[in-house]
């Protein structure tokens, strides 16, 4: 395990300042349409409420393999993420294609759950189909100073996964600071993460462009010091086509090229992708076409 005392602090004055400057790019009407693009084949079209039927999930799915066939050559996009009691519905939903399934797990979203439950429910999602599994930390134990507890879960729910991919969600919006981001960022890609991720969702403050910035930067840290590629995954709030292309460029120009695929960087989102049709559409014929003309499931 990594010594997190080690971890340097974060400039907040120049993190903030970075994130004003990504802002502010101009992009040009291709780049633009190829951004556009680029965001719809890295968003998780997602479902986690409590009244999630499979009749909702396999809508959603449709969804995914029909986002918009009247409009040749946009990409699919990247997976679609629901809770583990509905995964084997999303697997046969989605039939044979490139559409992954993920599903949180280890009692999200609060994370309050034994060890020994988390480490079932990964199991039952993987054996239903799930590709990807979304863990939550325990924040209580981290924020507690519990860094060996928090390392020792998420390795024991990476073996879980077998050959799944496993996100760690952090939940930044509880974590309080952007020095606590960057240590768990740290600690969950030394203890197995493949990607690491903002937040559930379901809380009022979920992805942040300062976040994300401090996490890519320790993505970036992390593979100098390991060659290790990690993905990331900011989540819940990104809910428009500028502010998710706002984040392509910090990407790129952050982690570079390597990281600008849907196989390390993703959105987690419900509603962007019908905000980044409209904006194709409109980049297409000059026209915004009618929200209503989208389905929002």
């Amino acid at each position: 395990m990594p010594d997190l005392n080690q971890v340097a602090s974060v400039d907040e004055v120049g993190v903030n300042e970075r994130v004003a400057r990504f802002c502010s790019r101009s992009i040009k009407k291709d780049s633009k349409v190829e951004a556009l693009k680029m965001v719809l084949s890295m968003i998780d079209l997602t479902t986690l409420e409590g009244q999630d039927t499979p009749g909702k999930v396999r809508q959603l799915c449709q969804k995914a393999l029909h986002l918009h066939d009247a409009v040749p050559g946009l990409p699919h996009v990247a997976a679609v993420c629901v809770y583990p009691t509905m995964v084997g519905v999303a697997r046969r939903a989605l039939g044979d294609n490139d559409i992954g399934v993920a599903s949180v797990a280890t009692a999200f979203p609060s994370g309050m759950a034994p060890r020994q439950i988390k480490l079932e429910e990964t199991r039952i999602a993987v054996a239903e189909g799930a590709d990807e599994i979304d863990m939550v930390i325990s924040r209580g134990a981290f924020l507690q100073g519990e860094y060996g507890f928090v390392f020792d879960e998420i390795a024991a729910i990476k073996e879980a996964c077998g050959e799944a991919h496993l996100k760690v969600i952090l939940e930044t919006g509880e974590l309080g600071t952007l020095d606590r981001v960057r240590r768990a960022s740290v600690l969950a890609m030394h203890a197995g993460a493949d990607f690491i991720k903002t937040s559930t969702g379901k809380i009022q403050r979920a992805a942040r462009m300062p976040v994300t910035l401090v996490m890519l930067q320790a993505i970036r840290d992390y593979f100098y010091e390991t060659g290790r590629m990690v993905g990331m995954k900011p989540a819940g709030g990104i809910s428009n086509a500028k502010l998710a292309v706002h984040y392509l460029v910090m990407l790129r120009e952050t982690l570079g090229s390597a990281w600008m695929t849907r196989e390390w960087f993703r959105f987690g989102a419900s509603s962007l992708a019908n905000d980044v049709l409209m904006q194709i559409q409109k980049q297409a014929t000059g026209v915004y076409q009618s929200a209503d003309y989208f389905s929002k499931d």
